[in-house]
């Protein structure tokens, strides 16, 4: 199984995401039931160790967190964009949860995720972008973009199937928060 930690985001916030994809040639845009934000990936792990880690999620205490996604921006690679997204804030309540979850997942014999944590939905996949002009202007055009701030009151393991055209998302277990 491949599996991540992470929210998934209302319907509301989901379709105002849905009305920025378009007009990138080359973009791979995320389906809008595919958005939501990674706490922690995980990776292939087997369904013993996938249950210990469903164990260890479940045993995590945290309030309701407000998510804010403010903002667009892209991840490089060798100087190519490989990635479009939308900002997430990095609030205190966020924060907590993604250090309680790094650190359940330690206590069950994950490696410490080496990444530094950069709170985002992806919008989509770049990696063949043939005009970098009208990505740029898209950034540039929708660098303001808000959405109003949602109360999330959840977190989920995902598992993440690799298709051919996009990954298909499932929610295999929801822990509640508060």
């Amino acid at each position: 199984m491949r599996l991540f930690v992470g929210l998934a985001l209302p319907e509301a916030v989901r379709t105002q995401l849905a009305g920025l994809a378009g007009g990138i040639p080359g973009a791979r845009w995320v389906p809008p039931e595919n958005y939501h934000l990674t706490l922690r990936f995980i990776g292939e792990v087997e369904s013993w160790r996938a249950q210990e880690i469903d164990d260890a999620l479940s045993a995590i205490r945290a309030r309701p967190l407000e998510l804010r996604l403010r903002g667009i921006g892209t991840f490089e690679k060798a100087g190519r964009v490989q990635t479009l997204w939308v900002g997430v804030e990095k609030t205190e309540g966020l924060i907590h949860l993604q250090g309680k979850v790094e650190t359940a997942l330690q206590r069950v014999g994950l490696e410490p995720e080496r990444r530094r944590f950069s709170p985002h939905v992806t919008l989509a996949r770049c990696e063949k972008v043939t005009a970098a002009e009208k990505l740029a202007a898209f950034v540039q055009g929708n660098n303001l973009f808000r959405a109003a701030p949602v109360v999330v009151d959840r977190f989920c393991l995902f598992s993440s199937r690799l298709g051919k055209e996009q990954a298909v998302y499932a929610i295999e277990a929801e822990y509640a928060l508060g």
